[in-house]
């Protein structure tokens, strides 16, 4: 089928917008790329340094051209889902040696949890911990000594960290290499459930605890569909990954052979080979298309409409919201997977996963197949699904038809016929909305505001028992200039208790949410944010405010709203205590959400 009218206007529209930028980049890659092999250009002393731990390789990386590999790895035993990283770097170093290179751990990258800071003052440093990722990134590459790398990273900050910093470097080849989501547990809406009742006191911490280590209970990405395994989606549609890679569990032969295989890969794309692939070629304006529409089919993290324009720009493209929104309104909505539905993503996987989803995507006409990946030419090769034989891992054709239609549908018949992502623009400002786990009857609401300055100032109302009737929640000060933009997860329960007892809630900041939130409409990244000067410093209690997530719009409807003066806050406390003094840097130059929030890019 012919490739979608709006998904052809949209990557012409990104392609003219980037012309200049994405050719001085690209100037850049080929440039270094015809200097050839990094190593050729080190020293005598330069390389010893670099090799004098390798024992038996040694002489493989002083005096032959075997292609040598950088492992970039972000493990750490703190996080389930990195944890099975440890044993990457030895089995990478095995399958290098047998294929005839060799692989080197190039450093490490700091990978911190949001599920462990959520509500907590470390969550102030989460987003800013994307851009220490790509610069560890760089000087984890800055020794030239590889020919290709491999990323290992699975969640929130980390993907999206690894991808500006391989784009940096992306005259040389790279595959991310993914760890896999542990087993099924308590099912998501079971602990969601005991969430809610302990945020009404009917459970103790006792029953919240249990439920909660019942849910996360072993090594592996947490189960729903936030970011962590929307990052992985977004690899694989993006020709990042080797394909059905991402939702293989942990510790099983075939996770450990898809390691082998990409190993086995990234030798083979060098500049030493045959099938030369920089990076540089693979993160092309329509592979970040192909991103975006798996992003609005799956249902994905709002967080990635922060990331991906960061990540583009590294690449020398430049994304817009409003990319995001006719993206969003061109591509049905495929999946239903917690929050946006019952399933964990080994459900998912298990009904067709992504390769039925991409297989049926292209048949539709909605995502580019004239990409390069590090496959090969061609999304194409994304419709094949691995199998093991006897120790190694082969493709296979992928599933032609889901498994479960509750939890995937066909392209042709799908759960809605837009996408999970919603813009929105008015008097209040650009945001954005995750729509796919808002019910219809929810997306559109009108009610008088209550502002507070902070997520705890809203559970402190609500145990006071001040919610009695339809109300839109706006916590401002919240944004990357404030204090780091920290996710308002701890809201969800909360908000969510008082849309079950019948009320109309919505919440409006210049904040972020998790990417497993859902069923209570949020109009978050709102920018310019308050401490910027933004339209949400204007807003006072009793305001009526319009958040119309049909038509697009946040809107406060005061007659007055557009002559007040901006009202303040004491941000004094934002800048020192568990690590906040070492970003002041990152607080007073970070761009705008609407940009990405970036810092280094």
């Amino acid at each position: 089928m012919p490739l979608n009218d709006t998904i052809a206007r949209v990557t012409k529209r990104i392609e003219d917008r980037s012309a200049q930028m994405r050719s001085t980049y690209l100037d850049r890659m080929r440039r270094a790329a015809e200097e050839g092999p990094r190593r050729a250009h080190l020293t005598c002393g330069n390389q010893a340094h670099a090799y004098a731990a390798m024992g038996a390789d040694q002489d493989a990386l002083a005096t032959g051209r075997a292609p040598n590999l950088g492992i970039v790895t972000a493990y750490n035993d703190m996080l389930s889902a990195h944890q099975p990283f440890e044993r990457y770097p030895e089995l990478i170093r095995q399958a290098a040696r047998a294929a005839g290179g060799t692989a080197q751990v190039a450093g490490g990258v700091p990978a911190m949890c949001d599920g462990v800071t959520q509500g907590q003052v470390g969550m102030e440093l989460s987003l800013f911990s994307r851009d220490v990722i790509a610069l560890a990134t760089g000087v984890a590459l800055s020794h030239n000594v590889f020919d290709a790398a491999l990323y290992l990273g699975v969640c929130d900050k980390i993907v999206p960290g690894l991808v500006i910093g391989a784009a940096t470097f992306g005259y040389i080849p790279g595959i991310f290499v993914p760890a896999g989501p542990m087993p099924s547990g308590l099912p998501n809406d079971e602990k969601a459930k005991v969430r809610q009742q302990f945020a009404t006191g009917e459970v103790g911490r006792e029953e919240l605890m249990k439920a909660e280590m019942a849910s996360y209970h072993s090594p592996g990405t947490c189960t729903f569909y936030g970011t962590a395994n929307s990052n992985q989606m977004l690899m694989e549609f993006m020709g990042l990954h080797l394909p059905g890679s991402s939702f293989v569990n942990p510790n099983t032969p075939l996770r450990d052979a898809l390691t082998v295989a990409g190993t086995e890969r990234a030798l083979e794309i060098t500049a030493l080979g045959n099938a030369y692939t920089p990076v540089c070629d693979v993160l092309d304006a329509k592979a970040f298309v192909n991103g975006m529409v798996g992003l609005m089919a799956t249902g994905g993290s709002t967080n990635l409409v922060l990331h991906l324009p960061a990540m583009a720009r590294a690449a020398g493209i430049a994304l817009e919201l409003e990319d995001f929104d006719e993206i969003s309104q061109a591509t049905p909505l495929m999946a239903k997977v917690y929050p946006n539905g019952l399933a964990d993503v080994n459900h998912f996987h298990a009904a067709g996963g992504l390769q039925f989803m991409m297989g049926d995507l292209l048949d539709a006409g909605l995502l580019h197949d004239d990409v390069m990946t590090v496959a090969g030419q061609g999304l194409s090769h994304y419709r094949k699904e691995p199998r093991l034989d006897g120790a190694r891992a082969t493709w296979v054709d992928g599933p032609r038809k889901s498994e479960n239609e509750k939890i995937l549908r066909p392209a042709a018949d799908p759960f809605q016929p837009t996408g999970g992502l919603k813009q929105l623009d008015g008097n209040l400002g650009h945001g954005m909305m995750k729509v796919s786990a808002v019910a219809p009857e929810r997306q559109v609401i009108e009610a008088k505001a209550r502002v507070f300055h902070d997520q705890d100032s809203v559970k402190a109302a609500f145990k006071k028992g001040e919610f009695t009737e339809d109300t839109i929640v706006v916590v401002r000060f919240q944004g990357p200039s404030s204090n780091g933009m920290p996710e308002l997860h701890g809201l969800t329960p909360t908000l969510a208790v008082l849309q079950d007892r019948g009320l109309k809630v919505a919440l409006v900041t210049d904040g972020r949410m998790s990417g497993a939130s859902g069923k209570v409409p949020a109009a978050i990244h709102v920018s310019p944010e308050a401490a910027n000067g933004g339209p949400l410093a204007r807003v006072r209690d009793g305001d009526m405010i319009r958040v119309d997530a049909v038509a697009g719009t946040i809107e406060c409807l005061a007659p007055d709203f557009d002559t007040r003066d901006n009202a303040t806050a004491d941000l004094s406390g934002n800048g020192h205590g568990v690590g906040r003094e070492l970003f002041r840097a990152f607080r007073e130059n970070v761009g705008l959400a609407s940009n990405g929030a970036a810092v280094v890019v």
